[in-house]
């Protein structure tokens, strides 16, 4: 079944409006009942939860309801292994200090040159306890990361592997579920930072056997909230970030420094209302968990599609470089595309496009280490076009009579 765009577009209230939003990868935009389930819950049960009385309770009940909700989201086991926080970044810095203490010098973690700055620095920092960081680094021809280039990092003393399912760079997306099977087959434990990925496809943690997974409800069309998923004995293990009296079985709370903010954990099982009604219309029959796929079965084609649009555009420049893949294939990439076009800068071409009333964006996007590796700052960065499965072909359109009138 194909999208029905019109239903789509009418869930977002900014959508259609004054802007046509291809900044999509910086932040999305929000959901009509994400805004209605945060506004309720701070209308009719703004308490702490613990208490014995009825307002309190039901609160307790609304929490625990979206914990449940974002496991749906992600295929976890257990409503326990959600950990929830302020953002990506907080929640593996998070993930980073409560596993320190298992760490000795000499043993080592491997990154990637790929990575959102999200689920690098946090790694980085343990050099300080004497662990020891190994990096794998994009092939520069190809845009990869390649495999092959991976096995020879692996050691006896590999405890950890931090990895992007997509970068917010390049567009592509890795194969998570191999690298988590080679990681396991060497001893250690894979980390995904799946901020670029989570707003294009299924997240299915189980299915792909990862053991952390992170990404921020703000890129998926809720509030400015985010989830760790995490296995539950892994959880067990770590040290707590709480009181002292939350002890290492109280899982995921020792993680939830300060409590989780109540109202933004409700507004982000908005998403899952939606992505359910949505899946509803082409698998009426299944479960929650059924209507999930069937909403992301019919968003990755539609996404293919736009995503071509503008890509076969920028192949038909001849000033005009893509970083990374060239083609919209599904399963290969998202729609968030980068491009540089000789002896323009970047930041001049978005500029640019702004009086059409266009939200692009410019910049290495806090993958730094990847636009300096590849050379890319030396004009701004990259022009970054993150499209969303509520774009239109009449958005993308827009978007390539003004890159023409630009350029």
């Amino acid at each position: 079944m194909s999208l029905d765009l019109d239903f789509v577009r009418n869930q977002f209230p900014a959508v259609g409006k004054e802007w046509a939003f291809f900044d999509n990868a910086g932040g999305s935009q929000i959901l009509g009942r994400s805004v209605e389930r945060i506004t309720d819950f701070l209308l009719t049960r703004n308490v702490q939860t613990g208490g014995s009385y009825d307002v309190s309770i039901k609160a307790k009940e609304a929490v625990e309801a979206s914990r449940r909700a974002i496991g749906t989201l992600v295929n976890a086991s257990r409503p326990e292994e959600i950990v929830m926080g302020p953002s990506t970044t907080v929640l593996l810095q998070n993930l980073a200090r409560a596993m320190a203490s298992q760490l000795s010098a000499g043993d080592e973690i491997i990154v990637t040159n790929a990575d959102h700055e999200s689920n690098i620095g946090p790694w980085m920092s343990l050099k300080e306890r004497g662990v020891v960081i190994r990096t794998w680094e994009v092939n520069r021809e190809t845009f990869e990361l390649e495999i092959e280039d991976l096995l020879p990092l692996f050691g006896p003393r590999t405890k950890l592997v931090a990895v992007t399912h997509v970068s917010n760079l390049l567009g592509t997306i890795n194969p998570v579920a191999e690298i988590a099977r080679i990681t396991h087959e060497h001893g250690a434990r894979i980390c995904v930072d799946a901020v670029a990925y989570a707003p294009h496809g299924a997240v299915d943690v189980t299915g792909w056997d990862v053991d952390y997974y992170a990404f921020s409800f703000y890129k998926v069309f809720g509030p400015h909230h985010a989830v760790l998923y995490g296995k539950y004995e892994h959880l067990l293990e770590f040290d707590g970030l709480y009181h002292y009296f939350y002890g290492k079985d109280k899982v995921p709370h020792k993680l939830e420094p300060g409590n989780v903010n109540y109202e933004l954990s409700c507004g982000a099982a908005g998403i899952v209302d939606y992505l359910v009604e949505l899946g509803g219309k082409s698998n009426s029959t299944g479960d929650d968990r059924a209507k999930v796929l069937a909403a992301f079965g019919q968003i990755v084609e539609h996404e293919r599609i736009i995503g071509e649009q503008l890509l076969s555009y920028l192949r038909e420049r001849n000033d005009t470089r893509i970083i990374g893949r060239t083609h919209a294939v599904a399963g290969s990439r998202v729609p968030t595309i980068s491009f540089v076009v000789d002896g323009k800068d970047s930041g001049e071409i978005a500029k640019g496009i702004d009086p059409y009333k266009i939200a692009v964006r410019f910049g290495d996007f806090h993958a730094r280490r990847l636009a300096e590796y590849l050379d890319l700052m030396g004009s701004s960065g990259v022009v970054r076009v993150s499209m969303a499965h509520y774009n239109s072909p009449a958005e993308v359109d827009g978007l390539i009579k003004a890159l023409d009138a630009t350029l």
